[in-house]
């Protein structure tokens, strides 16, 4: 077998396993192989765990999970019976789908665009694109494309018409910062990745959030971090949420980590916005810890549930006297996710270091689309934020009130702001909602996701990128598959059709 395919280590791969929870009755009944071959059939069927991944020998993933390597052994025979696994001597075992099989459905990836029609998508977590606005700057941008055109086009730290923009915005928002500080990236998740690959090694230590955005988790346990989980804390006002400092502070003494990823203004998935005396407590443990602060902002313009006369906090920058703060941001969340722009604001030392990294697998970000962020960085900016923030608010709201008749038992607080809903579904298991959705075509994030350790089972995500209008017949089709996923059955071909009803 060629040696292209990915290596999951044995560490790597309990991890995932972890956060694979089968729905609890099947658990319950199953002995440990048939439980460990469900665990990773979902892994892949998710997406979670790349088809033609390696696995680990039964032998070494048998002494990390700590089973008998009869356990695993056997475990492995039923993936190769069902189509998950082929084996060869001397090459190991790798994953693959049963002929035939759809390919892994991931409620986190975007609908395919020839599947659109018959998806109610509530997983992915995406704006269209602002109009007459993008419009009115993608036609400026190829006014202004035939300069650039005379170059090689290569930019490694970007435009710096759009590291201009990124910089002012900065300053605007109480950070005084220069281009040189701006690193542009293909996507916030180019910048994130990026910055693990240079600032995280394997094994090293990396504090998270719990709940967290789910793609970064995924990315850190594949490069081989070890995740280590900080609870959010309940507010004192009813859905607030808070960082839990003193817990913060703990794991940053006790673990060390060598990076502490945070989420502070609107967080995804719950929302909530940390005001600045936390975010100064939580840098002041940090230094002392020695631990860099990744500070993930691609959300922090969406604050459609605070009020105009309402100051919102900095940027965690700019309470960091000691350069320890890199932050990744984005103009997908806002602006259009088609648009792939992303940026690292960081210490010019470090942005050169990233731009020099950057090179050896992306030599840069497409300058037309860098062009179209310029421009709507500029003027048009605060008409922009206040009609997307007028969508996210009037769909906030009405999903509120639908599920409140529908789905009374289920909690989901209104956050100040964000891209989702965050709340509990009255004990069922999320997971199961995921899976009694998908022969529906209704997509649903299941919570366990979010958690680095697989938590929040009894949790799902909601989009707030549904139109309003067809909140309601959103929320009936979801409490249509609660109600299976409760009663343990399945949609068959006559349900199919009835999809997307909104």
């Amino acid at each position: 077998m060629a040696d292209w395919h990915t290596t999951v280590t044995p560490p790597a791969l309990a991890r995932l396993l972890a956060t694979a929870r089968l729905p609890e009755p099947a658990t319950a009944r199953r002995p440990a192989y048939r439980t460990l071959a469900g665990q990773i059939r979902l892994l892949v069927t998710e997406g979670r765990l790349p088809v033609g991944a390696r696995l680990p020998a039964e032998r070494e993933l048998a002494s990390a999970l700590e089973l008998s390597r009869t356990t695993v052994a056997t475990a492995y025979e039923t993936l190769r019976g069902d189509g998950y696994l082929h084996s060869r001597r001397g090459a190991g075992s790798w994953t693959c789908l049963p002929e035939g099989a759809p390919p892994p459905s991931d409620a986190l990836h975007p609908v395919p665009p020839d599947e659109q029609g018959r998806i109610l998508d509530l997983g992915v977590a995406a704006l269209p694109a602002p109009q007459p606005w993008f419009g009115r700057a993608a036609a400026r941008a190829v006014e202004l494309l035939p300069h650039y055109a005379a170059g090689h086009g290569h930019y490694p730290t970007g435009v710096p018409v759009l590291r201009e923009a990124v910089a002012r915005r900065y300053t605007e928002r109480g950070l005084p910062t220069t281009p040189d500080q701006i690193l542009v990236t293909t996507g916030a998740m180019g910048g994130l990745h990026l910055v693990q690959r240079v600032l995280v090694g394997r094994g090293d230590r990396v504090a998270v959030e719990a709940p967290s955005y789910a793609h970064t988790l995924q990315a850190l346990r594949l490069t081989g971090a070890r995740l280590v989980p900080v609870p959010y804390a309940s507010g004192g006002r009813a859905g607030e949420w808070q960082w839990d400092l003193e817990e913060w502070q703990r794991v940053l003494r006790g673990a060390a980590p060598k990076v502490s990823y945070v989420i502070p203004d609107f967080h995804n998935p719950t929302g909530a916005l940390i005001d600045e005396e936390q975010r100064r407590r939580l840098l002041a443990a940090a230094r002392a810890a020695g631990s860099i602060v990744l500070v993930d902002e691609t959300t922090a313009e969406l604050g459609w549930g605070v009020p105009e006369s309402m100051p919102l906090p900095r940027p965690m920058a700019a309470l960091d006297r000691s350069a320890q703060v890199v932050t990744v941001g984005s103009a997908g969340k806002l602006l259009w996710g088609g648009l792939r722009i992303g940026w690292v604001r960081a210490a010019p030392a470090l942005v050169r270091r990233l731009a020099t990294e950057r090179v050896y697998s992306d030599v840069g970000t497409p300058v037309l689309d860098q062009l179209i962020a310029a421009e709507l960085l500029g003027e048009p900016l605060r008409a922009v934020r206040a009609h997307q923030l007028d969508r996210l608010r009037a769909t906030a709201h009405a999903f509120a009130a639908a599920l409140s008749g529908q789905l009374p038992d289920w909690g989901f607080p209104l956050p100040p702001g964000g891209l989702s809903l965050w709340g509990s579904t009255g004990g069922l298991s999320g997971a199961a909602l995921a899976q009694a959705g998908e022969p529906a075509g209704v997509r649903i994030a299941a919570g366990n996701r979010f958690g680095s350790d697989g938590a929040f089972e009894h949790h799902i995500r909601l989009p707030l990128t549904v139109p309003a209008a067809a909140v309601p017949a959103a929320v009936e089709r979801l409490a249509e598959v609660a109600a299976r996923a409760t009663a343990g059955g399945r949609f068959g071909p006559a349900d199919e059709g009835q999809a997307l009803a909104v």
